[in-house]
């Protein structure tokens, strides 16, 4: 078939014997002993040759591996590195799955031993289960700031201090276990979500109004 590109065909592909076989731009089908077979990519981001694989086949079909293949050749040809850019998908997908709900659980769950009482009762997670979580329990982790947490904890900032108290506390936990999960967090973001919202008034006084 010459060279260029698409020289493989559904056919070719699957009467293929173990090896490598071509199919142009660098897209290779690599054929396993064992009747396996791999989509591999050869790219060369920066003068450095790099092989990423693309998928396994059949599960992969010849279609997709080439339309695969032309998005990260088209990374290449904008002085990207295909395989750095791939990894850095994949984390900021991981990150937007670890949930604040999900954390908050797990991190429960790794003190359940220590709480007694308060863990068995469950009274340690139902801070941030009636005040946390209503708001921000489906917002990535690494996404919680301080001006969520204020507007969350402002109704109650100064008319039930005790409890927006206990449910800051926790929450500060909680993105203390997420940064020990190895997420991006910022542990800082309770202490400045206080600044924020001011000392409490832990009585409600009526401000008399100026003359």
């Amino acid at each position: 078939m010459g060279s260029g590109t698409n020289r493989l065909n559904a056919s070719t592909v699957k009467a293929a014997p173990v090896g490598k076989h071509a199919d142009g731009g660098g897209l290779w089908l690599v054929k396993r002993p064992d009747g396996g077979a791999q989509w591999v990519l050869r790219v060369t981001p920066h003068g450095r040759r790099r092989e990423m694989g693309l998928g396994a086949y059949p599960d992969v079909s010849l279609k997709e591996a080439r339309a695969s293949a032309e998005e990260w050749r088209a990374l290449v040809r904008q002085g990207l590195d295909p395989i750095k850019e791939r990894e850095r998908q994949r984390r900021e997908a991981a990150r937007n799955i670890h949930k604040l709900t999900d954390i908050a659980l797990d991190a429960f769950e790794s003190r359940k031993a220590e709480l007694k009482g308060d863990g068995k009762a469950g009274r340690w997670f139902s801070p941030l289960e009636l005040h946390i979580l209503p708001k921000l329990g489906q917002v990535p982790v690494a996404d919680i700031d301080q001006k969520d947490i204020r507007d969350t904890l402002a109704p109650i900032w100064h008319t039930k201090a005790a409890t927006a108290n206990k449910a800051m506390n926790r929450l500060g936990i909680v993105l203390r276990h997420a940064a020990a999960l190895g997420l991006d967090v910022d542990l800082q973001a309770t202490e400045k979500a206080k600044a924020l919202l001011g000392k409490q008034r832990h009585t409600v006084t009526n401000v008399p109004s100026l003359a």
